[in-house]
Order: C-alpha cells, then structure tokens, then sequence
C-alpha cells in the first residue's frame, strides 16, 4: 500500500461500519512491517486508531488489529502504544482475550504482542515515564485473570501448531525474564518480576508445562515448532545451570527444609548413644529441651562429613534437589536400603547421597548443560534433515526421572561388583558409559519407561566390553603409535602361545576314524560298513622330537593311549608339501561330531630327489601320505593348524583365529588396565640400596650357591 494512501485507510480504520473497518484493517496488516510505511502511520496517529480496534472489536477485525501490532512490533516500532496511563489497559485486554476467547486466529495475534511485550528489554522513552516490559509488565493483569498460566499450558497441546508454537514462544519469553534479570546468581529473587524465580519455575511446572513440552519433543509437529521447542531446550539447560550455582546454604529456609527432610525420611534412631557413652545433643528450633543426636546422623545417609552442605559444592542446589526428589518419591526403598547398608562393614557401604551427587554431575555433563544456550539452535540451521533429529533432547525434560534411574543403577552396580569406598570413582565411571549408551543412544521418540529400565537391567559385562572399548579408544587417541606397536607384540606372543597349545594337542596324540571303502557290491552289505583290513580306528601322535609324525591302524580304541612304539608308521614332517581339508565351521556346538566326510589330507613329494631337480613346480607331483578324520570339529581345528603352525604356515580355522583374538584382547586388557602410577612404579623396596657395613667381618668369607 503507498504511503498516500495512509489518511484514507485511517479515516476507514476509524469508521463506524464494520465492514469498512474490516477491510481496512485487513489491508494495514500486510503493509505495517515496511518500516517507511510504519513510520508515516505512526507519526499519523495511527496507533491511537489500532489501539481502539484492540480494545473494542471482536471477530475478524480485531484478529487483524492484533496481527497488524505484532507485525508492527516486530519491525520494532510502535512501543509508543505502551506508554502512559492506559498502557495497563491495553495488556489486561491482551491477556483477558487469552483467558478468554476462543478463537485461535485472536489467540494467535494476543500470544504474539505478549512475546514481544516480555521479550524488549527494558527501556524508557526520552526522560519521560519509563515503560515496563518483561513480566513486570504483565504482572497487573494477570492479578485480574489468575489463570493465564494455565490456558496459556492449555494451548501447548492445541492442533493449530501456530498457536502452540506462540505459546511456547511466550512461555520461553517469561521464563527467560524471570530467569535473566537478577544480577546476583546466588540469590532467587529477580528484578524483573519480584519474585523468586525457583517458585516461578515451578509454578509453571506444576501446572503440566514439562509433560506438555515433552509430548511436543516426541510428536510429528517438530519440524513447525522446532525453534521454540530448542529455545525450551536450551532455557531447561540455563535453569539447570543456575540451580547448580546457588549454593546450599543452612540458613536460608528452603534449603534448610530440604536437608531436614532428609533427615526425616531416613527414619533416624532418636535413642542412638555413641561407643563411648556420650550422648549428642541437638537444639531443634521451636522445640523445648533436647533430643538425642546419631552423632553419624549425615554419615550414615551417605555424606562424607557431618557438614553436608559443603559436600554440595561441586552440585550446588541441584544436587540437593535430585537428592531431595529422590528420596521423596521413594521413601521406603530409601528407608530398605540404609537398613541394608547398616549391617554391612563401613568400607563395604554404598554411600547413597555421595552416590546421588555423581549421578546428577554425570546427568549435568551428558547433556552439555554449560553449553552456549544457542549452539543447538545454530546446529539445527546448518544441519541437515538427518541429523536434526538428533539435537531434540526430550530425555533432558525428564532430569528427575532419570536421575532416580541413574542412582538405581549405581546401587546395582555397586551390589553386582562387589565394590568398596574406595572403587567409588569407578563405579562411577561405569555409570557415566551406562548413561552415555542408554541415554545418548535413545532416539527422539523413545518412551522414558523403556530408557529406564535399560538403566536399571543392563548387562554388566557388556558395560566393561564398553568400558574397555573406551579405554582402547582413549589410549589410541593419545598413545596411537605406542598401541599399535604393543598390539603387534600381543599378537605375536599370542600366535606363539596357541601354537604350542596346538603342537601339545599333537603331541598327547588322538583317535581318527577310519572310515569304510566303498564296495560296489551291494551283495556284500555286511563287510563294506568296515575298512578293507578290518581296522575302523587310526591313532596319531606327533614324536617329542616334533619331526615325525607316527600312525597306526586299530581293530578297535584301546583304554591306555598307545605309546609311539605301538605305531608302526610315520609321516617325515620335512616330506610334507602342504596339509588340505575339508574343515567348516560347525553347525551346532564346536565339540559336536562332525560327519565322516570331514577329513585332513597330509600331502608330500614320495621321491624328493626327482622334486630337487624338476625345473617347474608344476612338474612336481604331490601325494597323499596320511588321511585323518576327526572325531569332532574341536579335533579338527587343533589338528589342521597344528600341522600348518608346524610346516611354518599361518592358521586357519575360526576356532584357532578366535583364541588367538582372545589371548590377543586378555594381553592389551591387562595391559590398558595397569596403567596407574602405583602399579607401574611401586619405587624401591624398603633398604635397597644400603651398603651394607663390613665392621666386625674378617677376610674369612665365602659365597653360598
């Protein structure tokens, strides 16, 4: 629209006919976010107009007027419209359309102008009256309409996902002003609306805001709410920071609440006398006398002192609240389980609340919550379709959840280890790779019920696999070269080991079944079931001189082994070209019984002086010098590379490869796993290095061997 037409639209904005107000204003929302355009209309009067629109129309017209000032604010003009003393009019008519009304096109207009109105910084105009923003701005209104909060949460759950995502957009505005005005993180109270942002947080909590939110993290609407959704991200890892920056202090009442719950919640021994008789006292206030005091009234809760507010430090009240939540929600099991700790040795207790703080630092550093509040927005912008899935984060709006799923897992972990005081650090570390497996690798839609039990029922030893994994990728990171070259070690040292395993398995000897020659005749059923000479059993075994191999044929197994006397045949290892067979991997167990077919052909030059002196290798001719069938696969795989293993050549059975891989992993696992200073270096024994005094010896000495 030109700016010449704007007297024409004012003299329509202002007309008593519906109507011609309704085209008029139709037209101005289209045309106000020029910012030529916006300045003329201003300087025209115009929001003297727009503003009475807001205040007395209904329908259509006055969805267009508060879509024609939201544009307008968003172009950042026309703050002039909350300006003197009917400005608090203005925003009690927004809100009260909110409370309201039920349109969504009015409801989507009013949520816009209240996002902008708490998002502007605080600001005044030329010397004159300043004008408020951020919830102070709202503050008066909503006194009148109490339940704003709660029909704005409403709306997060609207199928008009442009209204959701204006509600979201205004529940992020409110929070980062409660959340950013106060100057000093050690205190709650914020400048911006007076009142003590923790209770402000929690109000909106308790009114559905979390699950709301969390539903939208999982649903189909993402990719339309994907701003607001990262903002509410974001804003949960600001608050998550600034719970962890107050710091627990006794003398403020909220904290010293909490810490008495504790307390309480652990049914404490009020009788309790000390080992030496002396009787603690404490003055509780508001009581009269004294009561008797566990002097390990912390201690045996799981604190290391009996000053736990310092043990805070590292959490700060967050730490205090996870601990508190926890044990609120699972009093009895909290109860069970300091009972259960009670009767075991001090160094054998599972410290709970040392427990809980690691669980809520490990939670603290798996989401990145000291991360820049708009890198995951950034990351979003410049990612792909693939990859943005996966900054949605909705897990991270279950912290207390997962916290208590977190600290179950330490408490089995501590129980299924065996672990002392001291293993604390490492039960830890278990817990951190727990968390990073299950929580990290859980996709955006998975249900929480499934995340916590995957915390509670993981594998053990699948963790160490982790844990070792992470070890190897850790040392390869910073001691690349130096691993390698001890992994090459490894597998030399464990290819020498299981080669003599497999040449011992040679030289103890083995049973082979011989079996029967094939007749033609059918007639002759009964004799061609046995070999040709009546024998249906052959023994081997290697000489201890590992040069030959000895063989004889039996009629039947003998209970002693035969010794190599009793084997009448041998096979010259150095006439041996090469070893063939037929061995597979096994369809059942690797000690099952193979099938007749499976055998091991030893190949060797019958004339080695016709094989010196032929000029092609073709030309040599090979033949088969003995035949084995092993009894079972096991057999088979000791047996093939035994032989190879001897010849100089490389195994290949998987049976073998795999226990080589195993001796290989043990080696680089013990290894990994002995890095500690202590255990590298223990220093010298006490008295090494002392020379021993010569007074009182004579020349008269001798050496005993």
């Amino acid at each position: 629209m030109d700016q010449a037409d704007i007297p024409a639209l004012l003299s329509r904005l202002a007309s008593d006919e519906d109507a011609a107000r309704k085209m008029a204003v139709f037209k101005l929302q289209s045309s106000i976010n020029d910012p030529s355009f916006a300045d003329v209309f201003i300087s025209s009067g115009g929001l003297i107009i727009l503003r009475r629109l807001i205040m007395s129309t209904g329908g259509n017209t006055l969805a267009y007027s508060l879509q024609s000032l939201s544009r307008l604010l968003e172009v950042d003009m026309g703050w002039d419209i909350f300006e003197g003393p009917t400005a608090g009019d203005l925003v009690e008519r927004v809100v009260e359309l909110i409370v309201t009304n039920p349109l969504v096109n009015i409801l989507r207009g009013a949520m816009s102008i209240l996002v902008a109105l708490v998002s502007h910084s605080q600001s005044t105009s030329g010397g004159r009256t300043p004008v408020s923003f951020g919830f102070r701005a709202l503050k008066p209104a909503v006194a009148v309409y109490p339940q704003f909060f709660d029909l704005v949460i409403q709306q997060l759950n609207s199928a008009d996902h442009a209204l959701c995502a204006n509600a979201l957009m205004l529940i992020n505005a409110l929070i980062r002003d409660a959340v950013s005005s106060e100057p000093n993180l050690d205190s709650s109270k914020t400048a911006g609306t007076g009142e003590e942002w923790p209770k402000f947080i929690r109000r909106l909590q308790d009114l559905g805001l979390i699950k709301a939110v969390y539903n939208l993290m999982q649903s189909s609407a993402l990719q339309d709410l994907a701003h607001p959704l990262l903002e509410f991200q974001s804003l949960t890892k600001v608050l998550l920071q600034k719970w962890r920056q107050v710091q627990v202090d006794v003398e403020r009442p909220e904290h010293r609440r909490a810490l008495k719950g504790l307390h309480l919640a652990s049914a404490p021994n009020r009788d309790h006398v000390n080992g030496v008789g002396k009787v603690e006292e404490l003055q509780e206030s508001g009581k009269k006398g004294s009561r008797r005091h566990n002097p390990e009234k912390w201690r045996r809760l799981g604190f290391e002192t009996e000053s736990p507010a310092a043990e805070f430090n590292n959490t700060g009240f967050l730490g205090l609240m996870d601990l508190a939540d926890y044990v609120r929600k699972n009093e009895d099991g909290f109860q069970k389980l300091l009972l259960e700790q009670s009767t075991k040795p001090l160094h054998e207790r599972c410290p709970i609340a040392r427990s809980s703080l690691a669980v809520t630092l490990i939670l603290y550093e798996h989401f990145d919550c000291d991360k820049s509040e708009m890198e995951d927005l950034r990351g979003y912008q410049l990612s792909d379709g693939k990859h943005q899935d996966k900054l949605f984060r909705p897990l991270l709006l279950q912290w207390s959840r997962l916290h208590t799923a977190g600290l179950n897992a330490f408490f089995k972990l501590w129980k299924s280890t065996g672990a002392e005081q001291e293993d604390f650090d490492k039960v830890a570390e278990l817990v951190r790779i727990l968390v990073d497996q299950v929580v990290g690798q859980a996709g955006r839609s998975k249900d929480v019920l499934e995340v916590e039990d995957d915390l509670v029922e993981y594998d053990l030893g699948r963790l160490r696999e982790l844990q070792m994994e992470l070890l190897e990728l850790s040392f390869d990171d910073q001691w690349g070269q130096h691993l390698y070259k001890a992994r090459e070690g490894l597998n030399q040292e464990a290819l020498t080991f299981i080669k003599e395993q497999r040449v011992r398995c040679l030289l103890q000897g083995s049973w082979f079944s011989k079996p029967a020659t094939r007749k033609d005749d059918q007639g002759n059923s009964g004799s061609n079931r046995r070999a040709a000479n009546g024998t249906l059993w052959r023994y081997a075994k290697l000489s201890h001189n590992r040069r030959y191999l000895h063989w004889a044929d039996f009629a039947f197994r003998t209970g002693p082994e035969p010794n190599l006397d009793a084997l009448s045949e041998k096979v010259d290892l150095r006439e041996v070209s090469s070893v063939a067979s037929n061995v597979s991997a096994p369809s059942g167990d690797a000690g099952g019984e193979t099938s007749n077919s499976t055998k091991i052909t030893i190949f060797g030059y019958l004339n080695p002086d016709e094989a010196n002196k032929a000029k092609d290798v073709n030309e040599i001719k090979e033949e088969p010098l003995l035949t084995l069938h092993p009894l079972n696969h096991s057999l088979a795989s000791e047996w093939l590379d035994g032989l190879l293993m001897l010849l100089g050549q490389a195994p290949i059975t998987a049976e073998t490869n795999k226990l080589i891989k195993l001796v290989q992993d043990y080696g680089m696992k013990i290894r990994l796993l002995n890095v500690r200073m202590e255990a590298t270096y223990m220093g010298p024994p006490e008295g090494a290095g002392v020379v021993p005094s010569r007074e009182g010896l004579d020349d008269d000495y001798w050496y005993e061997i």
